[in-house]
């Protein structure tokens, strides 16, 4: 295998004679298999070799990741003719990867057991209530029990189960927290989490009845005096700010496009697959991350020369259907996180000003925008996904002058 990945014979020979030999080539050709480029296949081979040696490995045992630490540590601190390229100020993070890596491919690698939580059993099963009974976006599931599983890991550390929970604990958790810097927002979507969990521990027993109507979330500002997304100069001044040819800038203006004209979540963005596309009719599907269902779209012009572009020049050809992924190997989907880092760093850089940052801000703003040009609250509540008018009202708060019905509904001229 290394013989594909370099022509000197001084390296393939010490490939070649070192032990385990069949076992480093099936993990190079794995490697390969996943899209990483020659070099750093042939740098992870010589990691192999002195992991063989340091750890004094002469077959593939079970290796826990303390002793890999320290194999690191020691291979760092080596002077001598088996590590040619010493660096003083180096250190054992690529070894400790490169093991890591390798064992774990092999599933030698001992992957300590997280302790069992106290209340776990209850998350799982309220997670499970969400899914299939609430029927929540995946999404939503994590977020309700992400923010849930942070309160019981609180609450453990006081009571060993359910039934002693009073108000007074929740109050002093909520306390707590705002002692930490959370804002009235944060402690008002905590509220509605834990009051929906208790919810579901009442009725299965776990706590005392009516807990839950005693969590009342904090009154909210009535008057919003700016909207929660950047105006659309600033939002057209973001597109037009994306000028480069990289694979990043193609991805992050096709992306961004696709925020902003057609007020996509996060989530809808991530979710696009290369099939959900259909050129010929020049349309394409969103599955709705609330609630489900699927949505078809007309492709705006700007949008499908952007996503055209994107596919020519910047996507990399890799086993993956989802639209957008990753620029290095390995290539997947992209995360919340990567999707939040797109478009808000690049908000943050402009200087543009507004409440949020990131992908929902631009959703705020195509709402505000689209009522802005005469698209009734109905309308706009199709457009975005929504079941009713209740989520968009918001929006009339900012122009009130706006709020008449149009006859058609139109991407024409958005930007």
């Amino acid at each position: 295998m290394i013989e594909t990945v370099t022509v000197l014979p001084s390296i393939q020979s010490r490939h070649r004679t070192a032990p385990l030999l069949k076992e480093r080539d099936q993990y190079l050709a794995h490697l390969l298999g996943k899209g990483y480029s020659a070099y750093r296949v042939r740098a992870d081979a010589a990691f192999l070799i002195h992991i063989i040696r340091v750890m004094k490995l002469s077959t593939m045992r079970k290796v826990e990741r303390e002793e890999i630490k320290k194999a690191g540590k020691q291979w760092a601190r080596y002077r001598g003719p088996l590590r040619r390229n010493h660096n003083p100020q180096g250190t054992p993070d690529n070894f400790v990867r490169v093991a890591k890596a390798w064992l774990g491919y092999y599933g030698c690698l001992i992957v300590p057991t997280k302790p069992a939580g106290t209340f776990d059993s209850q998350v799982m099963d309220f997670k499970s209530f969400l899914k299939f009974d609430r029927r929540l976006s995946e999404r939503t599931i994590i977020h309700y029990t992400d923010r849930t599983t942070l309160f019981l890991r609180w609450l453990s550390e006081r009571h060993p189960d359910l039934t002693r929970v009073s108000m007074a604990d929740v109050d002093s958790f909520i306390l707590s927290k705002r002692d930490t810097g959370w804002r009235l927002p944060t402690v008002a979507t905590f509220c509605t989490v834990l009051r929906a969990f208790f919810r579901f521990a009442e009725e299965r027993g776990w706590c005392r009845v009516g807990l839950s109507h005693g969590i009342l979330s904090p009154r909210l500002p009535k008057s919003i005096e700016a909207p929660k997304g950047p105006c659309w100069a600033d939002v057209r001044r973001l597109i037009r700010s994306i000028k480069k040819k990289t694979p990043e800038a193609l991805r992050a203006r096709a992306m961004i496009l696709l925020y902003s004209i057609y007020g996509l979540r996060s989530s809808e963005v991530a979710g696009l697959r290369l099939d959900d596309f259909d050129w010929r009719s020049e349309t394409f599907i969103v599955r709705r991350a609330k609630h489900g269902g699927v949505q078809q779209y007309p492709i705006q012009y700007e949008v499908g020369e952007a996503i055209l572009e994107y596919l020519r020049k910047a996507r990399p050809h890799c086993e993956s259907r989802h639209l957008f992924v990753g620029v290095k190997v390995p290539y997947r989907s992209l995360g919340p996180g990567g999707m939040w880092g797109v478009v808000g760093r690049r908000m943050k850089q402009l200087g543009i000003q507004s409440a949020s940052f990131g992908p929902h801000s631009l959703r705020h703003a195509c709402a505000t925008q689209l009522l802005k040009r005469g698209s009734s609250l109905q309308e706009i509540a199709a457009f975005l996904g929504h079941r009713n008018t209740n989520c968009v009202g918001v929006y009339a708060k900012y122009d009130r002058r706006s709020l008449h019905k149009v006859a058609s509904f139109s991407l024409a001229g958005i930007l």
